[in-house]
């Protein structure tokens, strides 16, 4: 028998499945941009909300439309209280990231239309559940530390909010920058495996919370937002500077993973490291991190003279876990914290992806027999 075949490609690299106006990479270049603006521009001048508007609307908004945003994200920072008596009836165990995915899931459950999926409603329940999730996220963290659970603050910017609900008290504004420029960083990076998920979703015409929840299941993977987790574990693994040496060129002889280090795309260095490597210093040297700064310097000086020419350097996973630290996250709210930071770009996905929608239903070429025979059960 003959069927016609296809070359596949593994990954679907090089396939070009979508057309956005969101972000623009070119990972020759080492150029990332949120509609042309350059990454660097607004993690150094924007803030996390007026970058999210930037990503669903296509442009920067005027002051008054940016207030307006702003006091409809803090308008819906509250969750509902049976959403957290459900948190709080949870094993004290459950891994961050299944929490999330999960009260991001429910908070369906108290929206009285979740299957509408007109634009206006996907903007309405995008901004409804990237405002609850910081409390989904700080309710469980407090709750399994037997402390008191933290009501927001409207008060507080998004970034704020979320690590007073999480700790108790207001940040610094070292602090509040910080996590404000992760979570721009974060928002959005072309069509990762996440947002591709969230795109194949919404080509359903399925419900946006389904959307966003896939997404969540897809970033948790090690290969996608839980690299951030493994780059702590491995400087928390070399414990000191004077250790750094030894154990990378162990790695690199072994031929195993350096974590923190290629990326998919970027072929040269990722214009999202570079700008957290020289934000974590000042903020390494704030918080009395500096060891832990310079052992990932050091790490990059070694990695850079071994297989830079390779194309091989850090990627955002790597500065930004020294950067998570410095502000006092728990190793296991790291990829938590980037979903918080992505579901900007997902819903901006999830917003193209309704425009002139197509049902994404990709070929596989089957590669398996023909004409087998059926044995009988008793002949088997």
């Amino acid at each position: 028998m003959t069927t016609a075949t296809s070359t596949a490609s593994k990954g679907l690299e090089g396939v070009v499945a979508a057309e956005s106006k969101m972000s623009f990479i070119d990972g020759n270049l080492g150029i990332l941009e949120y509609v042309g603006i350059p990454i660097a521009a607004l993690a150094e001048n924007s803030t996390f909300e007026e970058t999210v508007f930037l990503l669903w609307n296509g442009r920067l908004p005027k002051r008054a439309e940016l207030d307006e945003f702003v006091a409809q994200i803090r308008a819906q920072y509250p969750l509902p209280k049976e959403l957290i008596d459900i948190i709080t009836s949870f094993p004290k165990t459950a891994e961050p990231m299944h929490v999330l995915r999960t009260g991001v899931s429910a908070l369906s459950l108290w929206d009285r239309t979740p299957d509408a999926i007109t634009p206006d409603d996907v903007h309405a329940k995008g901004i409804s559940m990237m405002a609850k999730m910081p409390g989904i996220l700080t309710t469980f963290d407090r709750y399994r530390q037997g402390k008191p659970i933290v009501p927001p603050d409207r008060s507080l910017s998004f970034a704020a909010n979320l690590m007073y609900m999480l700790n108790g008290e207001k940040p610094t504004r070292t602090m509040e920058k910080a996590l404000d420029v992760c979570l721009i960083l974060h928002t959005d990076h072309g069509l990762n495996a996440s947002t591709f998920t969230a795109r194949v979703i919404a080509s359903t015409l399925s419900d946006v919370y389904s959307a966003i929840s896939g997404a969540i299941g897809a970033l948790r993977g090690p290969l996608h937002g839980g690299a951030n987790e493994g780059v702590m574990h491995m400087l928390h693994e070399i414990g000191s500077l004077a250790n750094v040496e030894p154990f990378i060129r162990d790695r690199l002889e072994k031929h195993e993973k350096v974590m923190g280090f290629g990326h998919r795309v970027y072929k040269t260095r990722d214009p999202r490291a570079m700008f957290l490597k020289s934000f974590s210093k000042k903020l390494a040297e704030q918080t009395g991190n500096s060891k832990l700064y310079e052992m990932s310097r050091k790490i990059e000086d070694l990695m850079d003279a071994a297989v830079g020419s390779r194309g091989i350097y850090p990627n955002v996973d790597f500065y930004s876990a020294t950067t998570y630290h410095c502000i006092g996250l728990k190793l296991d709210l790291f990829t938590p914290m980037f979903a918080i930071s992505r579901i900007g770009g997902w819903l901006g996905h999830v917003i193209e992806q309704q425009d002139g929608n197509r049902l994404i239903r990709p070929k596989a070429d089957y590669i398996g027999p023909h004409d087998q025979p059926y044995i009988p059960i008793d002949e088997r």
